[in-house]
């Protein structure tokens, strides 16, 4: 059964993150798919969190999480976010729905952590992470926080995305890169195989055939 504090945790967590900014929840995400029961069931294990140092500006956002010190222009903000977009993954304003139950995840440095769940620090008070883990899960936390903290910030003063939360169009325009991207990626990939398969077939025209002869032996009568 699901303790009462691990129930408190996971009625504040998107509160305070909606107070940070409005429309503005934030979630550590993976390429996993995570269904609800995931998060309330799976032990943090099962989740391939790593032992890895855990990024600065993660541990930056732990230690102060609110801070605007050099961040007094809009560039400057957008700049701090895609930092923390690339460490966190996207972030739920431009996440695209896949029309299942199941939350959509972007993409997480693999280089950092394998997989990661939303909402880590219920997992923290079911499952008894250990001293890892739970660094880990308050560091992401930490910079989902302050990543909706300096969206809100930006919007406050007139900046626009990605020093903001994205809009129905600014997410569509993201997205639309991205497939042109991968179609392009996709076609190259192809065109290098049909070369490949190309040159093979050529080489094995250019061979030319090899002949053995074999002595004939004759009948005597």
């Amino acid at each position: 059964m699901i303790s009462t504090k691990a129930l408190r945790f996971a009625t504040i967590l998107p509160c305070t993150l909606a107070v940070a900014s409005p429309l503005l929840a934030q979630t550590a995400v993976s390429e996993e798919k995570v269904t609800a029961g995931d998060v309330v069931t799976k032990p943090l294990s099962d989740f391939n969190i790593k032992k890895d140092e855990i990024p600065d500006i993660l541990v930056s956002a732990r230690q102060n999480p609110y801070s605007m010190s050099g961040l007094k222009k809009c560039p400057a903000i957008a700049t701090e976010v895609g930092k923390l977009d690339a460490v966190l993954g996207d972030d739920i304003d431009v996440a695209r729905d896949d029309g299942n139950s199941t939350i959509k995840m972007g993409n997480i440095a693999k280089s950092l952590v394998g997989s990661l769940i939303p909402f880590g620090g219920v997992i923290r008070e079911i499952s008894g992470a250990n001293a890892q883990q739970r660094k880990w899960q308050e560091a992401i936390y930490a910079g989902s926080v302050r990543r909706a903290y300096l969206k809100g910030m930006g919007e406050q003063r007139g900046c626009k995305y990605p020093a903001r939360a994205a809009s129905a169009k600014d997410a569509a325009t993201l997205w639309a890169a991205r497939d042109a991207a991968e179609a392009k990626g996709d076609a190259g990939k192809k065109g290098d195989d049909k070369d490949k398969q190309d040159s093979k077939t050529k080489s094995a025209k250019a061979e030319p055939e090899k002949f053995v002869s074999k002595p004939v032996g004759q009948r005597t009568q």
